[in-house]
C-alpha cells in the first residue's frame, strides 16, 4: 500500500502549529452579543420568584430570559448526541422553574460586551423555594425525592425508564444459568467497585456563535462532534423546524466524548433566534468544569467464578450508574460497563449483566472516551486480577487460558461474532515489553522505594451496529485535483487525514491531492457524527465504497475519450489508458476539464455505510510503577500497551491516540476525583484544584501494534480512539496491589491511601 499504513502528517499540522485562527471564537464576528448564564446555587430548587428589571437597565444589555419566556407546554428535549429517536429521555428545557444540580441554569443575559453582562446577572434577583437534595446515588432508586416529578418527562425508547422512580434506564441480559455455574465453582470473587466521576477536561471549553443568514436561517459555528443531532437538538429545544438551522464546525480543541452533547449551543441559538442578533457564549473553565457533563459514576458488583485450574467459568456484573440531574447518555453508557468487558472471557459458560440508571441532583453525566466501557473494565479485569493472585497464577497465563479467540461466538457482545482478533498476540507482545517474567509481581528497589507492575485487557467496539452511518463525497476537481466532503467531526484525532488517506489509497494520488471539508449540515453527507469509535471503522469504509465508485466513473469517462469499451481502460492514478495498448492515454487533468463540457457521466459520488457488526479492538497494557514506602507516593515508570486495531491506517496518529488514551486512563486512576459539599457543590472547578497528569507526571509510554484483518473494516481497520483508555485504571490498582498488599476497589487511589494501607510492604 502506497498511503495507507503510512505515518502521513495531518493535513492541518501547520495551521495548528502556527496558530492560524480555526478555532470556533477565532471565527466568530466581532460584533457578537456575549452570551452568560446565571446559574443556580442549589441542588434542588423550586423558583418562586426572579426580578431582572434592574439587571436591565444596564448599559449594553440586549435581552435577559427567564423560565417565563419559554413558552407555556413546550416539549422537553435532551442534549444528547444520538441517533434519533434517542435512548436518554426527553427531560430538559432551555430553561425551567424546577432547577435540579448546583450549576443549572436560571437565567440567559445577552449584552455587548463581558462587563456589562457580568454586572447584570448580578444585579438578578432570585427567589428560591429550596428542597431537599437527592446527592447519593445508591439510594436515589425509588426514593420518595423525584428528581423528575413533572409530567411531561417523555421516553423515546424502550429502556426501563421512570421518571417516577428516579430510573433512567434498566436493562438485564443473560446467557446460561449463571447461578447454577457459580454453585459449582472452586472459587467465586464476590466484590463491589466504585469508580467516580471525571472531567474530559479538553483544552477548548465549550464554545458557540449563532448568526441568521440571508434567508433568516439560524447558522450555528460550534466546536461539536455531532453536527447532525446538533441540529435536531437545537430546533426541538427552540420549537422551530429543522430546515431553519444550520450547524457547521471549524477546528475542534479536543472533545473525549464531551461535545457528543450540546452543552453550549442552545443558550446563543435561542439568543440570536430570538434577537435576530449575532451572539456567542465561551465556558469558562469554570464552567465547563461545574456544568458539563463527565463520566458517569459507577458502582459495579462483580461475582467471577473459576475452577482451581483457572478456568473462569461465570460472570456476574450488576451496575449501578448515576446519570445526575439529566439523562444525557445514561442508557447507552451503563451498556458498555458489561457488553465491553464480560466478553473478553470466552471460556465463560454463562454471564448476567444487570443494569440501573439513576437520576439524583448531582451535575448531569454524559459521554466521555471509552463509554462505560471504562468503568466495566475496572470491575472486571480487577475482579480477574485478584483471582489470579486467589489462584497463585500469573494474571497473563491466567488470561491466556480463557481470552476470546478469532471465530467464537461472544455471548456477551451480543452474540456477535470475533470476526478479528489478535488479543493473544497482544498478550504475548506486553509480556515481552515489559519484561514481565522479570519484574512481576514487585522489587525492592533499596532505596526506600519498592517497584511493581501489573496488567489488564481491554475491548471496545468500532461504532455501533446497525444504527451509525457514515457518508462520503467525493469529487473530481479541474486541473485533477479531489474533494472529499464528510459528515464526521475532527475532534484532533486526524480523521480528516485518515480518510484522505483512504480515499488516496483507492485513487493512488497524493494525499495532498485531496482536499477535505467538513462538517456542515447544509453541505456535508449525513453522519451520525465522531462517537463511538466509528469514523474510521464506519465513515472510512464509505470513503473506501466512493472512491472506488469515483474511480470506475473516471475509467468510464476517460475510455470514452480514447473511444473503446469500458472494460478496456485502466487507471493508474495519473491518466486513463487503454489494456492492451498502455501509451493510448489521456491523463487525468484532461479528464476533469473534459467533464465540464458536454458530459453526462458525473464525477462527483456519494456513499452512505452502515455496519451489521461492530468488531472490537483489543488491547493490553501494562504498569509499572513506583512507590515510596514512607508517603505512599506512587509514580507511573513505564506503561506497555500493545494494541490490536486491525489495519492501522496511519501509525503516527494512532499511536499518539493510544498515548493520549493512556494519560487519561492514568489520570483516573491515581489524580482525577470530581467530589461535592454536603449541599451539592462540585469542589474542584479549576485545574488547580482537578488534577489531570502531565507529561512530567509519568515516565515513558510505550505503544505497538499487533494487527489483525477486519474484512468488513476500510483496508482490514478497526477501531482505536476509545479502547486505549481502558486499560490503565485495573493495571495500576494490580500494580500498587502487588507492592502493598492491599487491593482498593475504588478509584483514584491516592498516596494516602496507599501510606495508610495496613498490611503494606510486607
Amino acid at each position: 500500500m502506497k498511503t495507507v499504513n503510512k505515518g502521513v502528517r495531518k493535513k492541518d499540522a501547520m495551521q495548528l502549529l502556527t496558530g492560524k485562527p480555526v478555532y470556533t471564537n477565532d471565527l466568530a464576528p466581532a460584533e457578537c452579543l456575549i452570551v452568560k448564564l446565571l446559574r443556580s446555587p442549589h441542588a434542588n430548587a423550586v423558583i418562586e420568584d426572579i426580578n431582572t428589571d434592574i439587571a436591565m437597565k444596564v448599559k449594553g444589555i440586549e435581552a435577559i430570559y427567564t423560565w417565563r419566556d419559554i413558552p407555556e407546554g413546550q416539549m422537553r428535549f435532551t442534549c444528547a448526541g444520538q441517533t434519533y429517536p434517542e435512548p436518554s429521555p426527553y427531560d430538559r428545557l432551555i430553561l425551567d422553574k424546577h432547577v435540579r444540580f448546583v450549576g443549572d441554569v436560571v437565567a440567559i443575559v445577552a449584552g455587548e460586551n463581558e462587563k456589562c453582562v457580568d454586572k447584570a446577572i448580578s444585579l438578578i434577583k432570585v427567589k428560591y423555594k429550596v428542597l431537599t437534595p437527592l446527592l447519593d446515588f445508591t439510594l436515589a432508586k425509588d426514593n420518595e425525592i423525584l428528581v423528575h416529578p413533572e409530567d411531561n418527562w417523555e421516553s423515546l425508547c424502550p429502556v426501563g425508564a421512570d421518571n417516577k422512580r428516579n430510573l433512567c434506564a434498566h436493562d438485564e441480559s443473560s446467557s446460561g444459568d449463571i447461578d447454577k455455574t457459580l454453585s459449582e465453582c472452586d472459587i467465586v470473587i464476590d466484590r463491589t467497585y466504585h469508580t467516580k466521576a471525571v472531567q474530559q477536561t479538553m483544552m477548548e471549553t465549550f464554545r458557540t456563535f449563532c448568526t441568521i443568514d440571508m434567508y433568516g436561517r439560524l447558522n450555528v459555528v460550534s466546536s461539536t462532534q455531532i453536527v447532525f443531532h446538533c441540529r435536531r437538538i437545537i430546533a426541538n429545544a427552540l420549537g422551530i423546524p429543522k430546515t431553519m438551522v444550520r450547524v457547521s464546525k471549524p477546528r475542534i480543541g479536543g472533545g473525549f466524548g464531551a461535545k457528543q452533547t450540546s452543552i453550549s449551543e442552545i443558550y446563543p441559538a435561542f439568543v440570536t433566534w430570538h434577537t435576530k442578533k449575532p451572539s456567542k457564549i465561551l465556558f469558562s473553565r469554570e464552567e465547563s468544569m461545574t456544568a458539563s457533563t463527565p463520566r458517569h459514576e459507577m458502582q459495579l458488583h462483580v461475582r467471577l467464578g473459576a475452577m482451581r485450574d483457572g478456568r473462569i467459568r461465570g460472570i456476574d456484573l450488576y451496575t449501578l450508574s448515576n446519570t445526575g440531574a439529566y439523562g444525557e447518555h445514561g442508557p447507552t453508557t451503563v451498556g458498555l460497563s458489561g457488553h465491553k468487558s464480560i466478553p473478553l472471557y470466552g471460556s465463560a459458560e454463562s454471564f448476567r449483566f444487570i443494569s440501573d440508571v439513576v437520576y439524583t441532583n448531582r451535575m448531569s453525566a454524559g459521554a466521555y472516551r471509552g463509554y462505560g466501557a471504562t468503568q466495566g473494565l475496572f470491575a472486571v479485569e480487577s475482579a480477574v486480577n485478584e483471582l489470579a493472585a486467589e489462584l497463585g497464577m500469573d494474571p497473563i497465563a491466567l488470561r491466556e487460558l480463557n481470552i476470546t479467540r478469532e471465530g467464537e461466538v461472544m455471548p456477551a457482545y451480543y452474540s456477535q461474532m470475533n470476526t478479528s482478533c489478535a488479543l493473544d498476540r497482544c498478550l504475548e507482545r506486553v509480556k515481552r515489553m515489559i519484561n514481565w517474567d522479570e519484574k512481576y509481581p514487585c522489587r525492592d528497589m533499596g532505596n526506600g522505594k519498592v517497584r511493581s507492575v501489573g496488567m489488564a485487557m481491554a475491548m471496545q467496539g468500532s461504532g455501533i451496529s446497525g444504527v451509525d452511518v457514515g457518508s462520503a463525497t467525493l469529487r473530481l476537481n479541474e486541473t485533477g485535483f479531489y474533494t472529499l466532503n464528510i459528515g464526521a467531526a475532527d475532534m484532533g484525532t486526524g480523521c480528516d487525514t485518515i480518510l484522505a488517506q483512504i480515499a488516496a489509497e483507492v485513487l493512488e494520488c497524493d494525499i495532498e491531492d485531496i482536499n477535505v471539508y467538513g462538517a456542515d449540515t447544509d453541505v456535508s453527507p449525513y453522519d451520525s457524527g465522531s462517537y463511538a469509535s466509528s469514523t474510521t471503522y464506519v465513515t472510512g469504509k464509505a470513503t473506501e465504497m466512493c472512491a472506488l465508485e469515483l474511480r470506475s466513473r473516471i475509467c468510464e469517462l476517460g475510455a470514452s475519450m480514447l473511444g473503446v469499451e469500458r472494460d478496456k481502460a485502466e487507471f493508474d492514478g495519473r491518466a486513463v489508458f487503454v489494456s492492451d495498448e498502455p501509451e493510448k492515454r489521456v491523463e487525468l487533468f484532461d479528464i476533469a476539464t473534459a467533464s465540464m463540457c458536454g458530459n453526462n457521466i458525473a464525477l462527483a459520488v456519494t456513499k452512505t455505510h452502515s455496519s451489521e457488526i461492530s468488531p472490537p479492538p483489543f488491547m493490553v497494557g501494562a504498569a509499572e510503577v513506583e512507590i515510596d514506602k514512607e508517603t505512599g507516593e506512587i509514580e507511573v515508570v513505564d506503561y506497555y500497551a500493545a494494541v490490536d486495531c486491525g489495519t492501522t491506517i496511519n501509525p503516527n496518529l494512532a499511536r499518539v491516540q493510544a498515548e493520549g488514551g493512556i494519560l487519561q486512563g492514568i489520570g483516573m486512576a491515581l489524580t482525577e476525583n470530581i467530589t461535592y459539599n454536603e449541599n451539592g457543590r462540585v469542589l474542584e472547578n479549576s485545574l488547580m484544584q482537578y488534577k489531570i497528569p502531565t507529561r512530567v507526571d509519568i515516565g515513558h509510554i510505550h505503544v505497538e501494534f499487533e494487527s489483525s484483518y477486519e474484512n468488513e473494516g476500510p483496508f482490514g481497520a478497526k477501531s482505536i480512539g476509545e479502547v486505549v483508555i481502558n486499560t490503565p485504571p485495573p493495571a495500576i490498582a494490580d500494580a500498587v496491589y502487588n507492592a502493598v498488599g492491599k487491593r482498593f476497589y475504588e478509584l483514584p487511589i491516592t498516596p494516602e491511601q496507599i501510606a495508610n494501607a495496613e498490611n503494606k510492604f510486607e
